[in-house]
């Protein structure tokens, strides 16, 4: 009998839920078989280690980056506008594989460390011609990153201001006319 061609897409769908929603510890082999509904033989057919596991993890990470990237360099408001209003999490295939690809590299896994600093170095180098210094960039950087380090923690006592709407228009605008 032929595997369902999504199977092997669901079992990696069901490994990030893991690692997003209870960690690296909690996201074992058997427990991504249970989370994707398949037995452990049919997890094995498709990955047959937990390295292999996280391994397509951070591919689909990089194939996710290389298309935000693409979207970044085409996106009608501007490279800078669209990377600092995407940096507000919207749930979606990328930051699920971010948070994923970080709760690993938390752990220790080198391969994950490594692709988080490749994304970092893709997001700059698709950013720099579009401000005019390192500082400038800087900024960039860190509004983007306390954009998604709040609304990480929305819902906690600890968050801080996550801008929607005009709040976030005028941030953008803020930003750009810095950096020019």
């Amino acid at each position: 009998m032929a595997r369902p061609p999504r199977a092997r897409e669901s079992v990696l769908d069901a490994f990030e839920r893991l690692l997003v929603d209870e960690g690296e510890r909690a996201a074992t082999m058997d427990a991504a078989a249970r989370a994707a509904g398949v037995s452990k033989g049919g997890l094995l057919y498709h990955f047959a280690s937990k390295d292999a596991l996280e391994a397509a993890l951070i591919e689909r990470l990089t194939v996710l980056v290389d298309e935000d990237v693409a979207d970044m360099a085409s996106a009608p408001e501007g490279p800078v506008a669209f990377f600092v209003r995407t940096s507000v999490m919207d749930d979606d295939p990328l930051d699920r594989a971010l948070i994923a690809t970080s709760r690993l590299a938390q752990a220790g896994h080198a391969d994950a460390a490594a692709a988080l600093r490749d994304v970092r170095t893709r997001w700059e180098e698709a950013l720099r011609p579009h401000v005019r210094d390192a500082a400038a960039l800087d900024l960039v950087l860190l509004v983007s990153d306390g954009l998604y380090y709040n609304n990480a923690l929305s819902g906690t006592a600890v968050a801080g201001p996550v801008p929607q709407g005009t709040g976030l228009d005028e941030l953008i605008a803020l930003v750009e006319a810095a950096v020019r």
